[in-house]
């Protein structure tokens, strides 16, 4: 299975406060992500993380990565500094890039960690994931029932949790 994410903010205290998550402090907040992730994904699967993973350097990173089950893709978002350190060790990812195109099932995903307006295949049914702007759910509905193919795959917009292919294919065959 391949499952995306977003705007994680591991060991983030003021991320609580500023988008209303259910958390008393980082370390709830934490414990919480990494349960969330590791019920739905096992060793096998891959997750797409459209930036944020972090913004507490490269020894937290870490730390948090190996317990996140699954093979890990980082699309780098504002926050990710740590993947620029010396010490930080990059085999925690498959890869790192700034933009990628996933083809699914004959669906193509546009990742990218900043909403864009238009994207490559925008006329064709492509679909534009991404995080950066910590929406809730009904962003998501709102542009379903706009006609727009983009989707907020952070964690405030999919209760806390990582969404998968499948899922989003669901999502957006209410289209019709």
């Amino acid at each position: 299975m391949i499952y995306f994410t977003a705007d994680l903010h591991f060991y983030h205290d003021k991320i609580i406060k500023h988008t209303n998550r259910p958390f008393i402090d980082a370390d709830e907040m934490n414990r919480a992500l990494v349960r969330n992730w590791n019920r739905l994904v096992s060793p096998r699967d891959e997750v797409y993380i459209l930036g944020d993973v972090t913004m507490k350097g490269p020894t937290l990173a870490m730390e948090i990565l190996r317990q996140l089950c699954g093979r890990k893709y980082l699309i780098r978002g504002n926050h990710d500094h740590f993947v620029d350190r010396e010490e930080f060790d990059a085999s925690v990812f498959e890869w790192v890039r700034d933009y990628y195109e996933l083809s699914w099932q004959n669906q193509k995903f546009v990742l990218f960690h900043y909403p864009i307006g238009e994207w490559n295949g925008f006329f064709r049914g492509s679909i534009h994931l991404h995080g950066h702007q910590h929406n809730h759910e009904d962003y998501n509905f709102r542009n379903l029932e706009a006609g727009l193919r983009r989707f907020d795959v952070g964690v405030d917009a999919n209760q806390m949790k990582p969404v998968s292919a499948e899922d989003l294919n669901a999502f957006f065959a209410l289209m019709g």
